[in-house]
């Protein structure tokens, strides 16, 4: 009972299950909808005809083992699918079963952690290596971008060289702008998910603040596995209501009126000219838009205005 049982039970979407390493070679989508109670509310307040969440997309990808940077376990074809993501879930199992098989033939999350985080760490530390081989031409002839780009690429070295993740490096969004196109694994966002089991004894694994626990047999744990993810995505959701729908959209944390009404069409960026916003809370406190108004809790906001979660938005154009 591993990452695909936890798919399968997470986006109801049949991908094999197996009780075998490697059962997952090509990688699976689904897309679930984010938890979220004030879209109901927001809907029934309107009497919407339709109701539609935020979703988030999850990606079951074969999982890794010892050698994996070297192709070990069809290594590389994985770490190529894991390159293609914006976050890492990595589904760690807890739970003490001898009918269960386990790759390692133990169950010592901690140890599946470090395997793990050294395998990316060793795909990332030959991806810099090429690109610092490839850099220089231009480093010996002294261009200007190439000089920035090696000295951050000698930063990202040390600290995979000390066995560490990138994100240890602790560079300056600028700079990880310059290396975007490398799409280094270990600076990706990462969340573990322990993999429990009520009817096993299961291993305590102290991750405080980046772990979530799940049991895919019971389904527990789900609305904050989802929930977290959308947070390690830097994600936030405003919302839309009316008698035709009640929507939630989903925008980057600290998008401006404009760019988060590109959520809905490009139009409301080239051509906004404000927007109203009210809280989601304070809309249904006061039983309608036309009381809100007299209240004076709906707004009028410009294009600096940064977008709130939970902020109900007309946009004007």
């Amino acid at each position: 009972m591993g990452k695909s049982t936890l798919f399968n039970a997470l986006t109801k979407k049949s991908v094999p299950a197996e009780n075998y390493p490697f059962c997952t070679i090509d990688p699976s989508v689904g897309i679930v909808p984010v938890p979220d109670p004030r879209v109901e509310q927001l809907s029934k307040f309107s009497q919407s005809e339709k109701t539609i969440p935020a979703v988030i997309e999850f990606v079951d990808i074969a999982g890794l083992v010892a050698g994996a940077s070297k192709g070990v376990g069809l290594g590389n074809k994985f770490l190529s699918n894991i390159r293609e993501v914006d976050a890492i879930a990595h589904v760690v199992r807890t739970f003490r079963d001898s009918s269960v098989i386990h790759v390692a033939n133990k169950v010592e999350p901690m140890d599946d952690i470090g395997v793990i985080n050294l395998e990316l760490v060793l795909a990332d530390m030959e991806t810099v290596s090429r690109r610092l081989a490839g850099l220089v031409r231009e480093v010996k002839k002294g261009e200007k971008e190439a000089l920035a780009e090696e000295a951050i690429l000698k930063k990202l070295e040390k600290v995979l060289e000390e066995g560490k993740m990138a994100t240890d490096a602790n560079l300056a969004e600028e700079e990880k702008l310059k290396i975007k196109s490398l799409n280094l694994l270990t600076l990706k966002p990462m969340l573990y998910v322990l993999n429990t089991s009520e009817a096993s004894e299961n291993v305590e694994v102290n991750l405080p603040g980046i772990a979530v626990k799940v049991d895919p047999v019971f389904e527990r744990g789900f609305d904050e596995l989802i929930k977290k993810s959308y947070e390690l995505l830097g994600l936030e959701t405003f919302l839309t209501t009316g008698a035709d729908e009640t929507r939630a959209w989903t925008i980057k944390i600290g998008s401006t009126a404009p760019i988060a009404g590109m959520a809905i069409h490009t139009d409301f960026r080239d051509k906004f000219i404000r927007a109203e916003v009210i809280n989601w809370q304070a809309l249904l406190d006061s039983g309608s838009y036309v009381n809100a108004r007299s209240k004076g809790l709906v707004r009028t906001e410009g294009k600096e205005y940064i977008v709130k979660d939970g902020d109900v938005i007309e946009f004007k154009i």
